[in-house]
């Protein structure tokens, strides 16, 4: 008797509200040509794990210092943008994470560092 898998479905990115507008387009195209993509989606796929980040990285920043969450969650958070390569080990501050850009994370893709 086969066994049954499971599987785990959630979301990899979130299309815009507009999906044509002129400079959603062309910020997106030149993204895609700049950096190789493939097609949007990669795109929508980046922005939406960077809004992933930047929200855990508010709500945060929001607790108090000493706060044992922020202290635990805090950290994780940073050793994983850290280990992505997105950002640098120098910069390891929740403030940091709130400036990443898109381009960011696409540089390491372009350097090869995110398979």
């Amino acid at each position: 008797m086969p066994v049954a898998q499971s599987w785990v479905c959630c979301k990899t990115y979130v299309t815009p509200r507009r999906l044509f507008e002129k400079s959603h387009l062309d910020q997106q195209l030149k993204l895609i040509s700049e950096y190789g993509l493939r097609n949007k989606r990669e795109v929508w796929r980046v922005k939406f794990t960077l809004a992933k980040i930047h929200k855990a990285a508010q709500e945060m920043l929001t607790l108090d210092e000493k706060d044992p969450r922020r202290l635990l969650e805090g950290n994780a958070l940073l050793r994983r943008v850290v280990g992505i390569g997105v950002l640098d080990e120098r910069k390891m501050k929740l403030d940091y994470i709130l400036g990443l850009k898109i381009e960011d994370f696409l540089d390491t893709h372009k350097l090869g560092l995110n398979c």
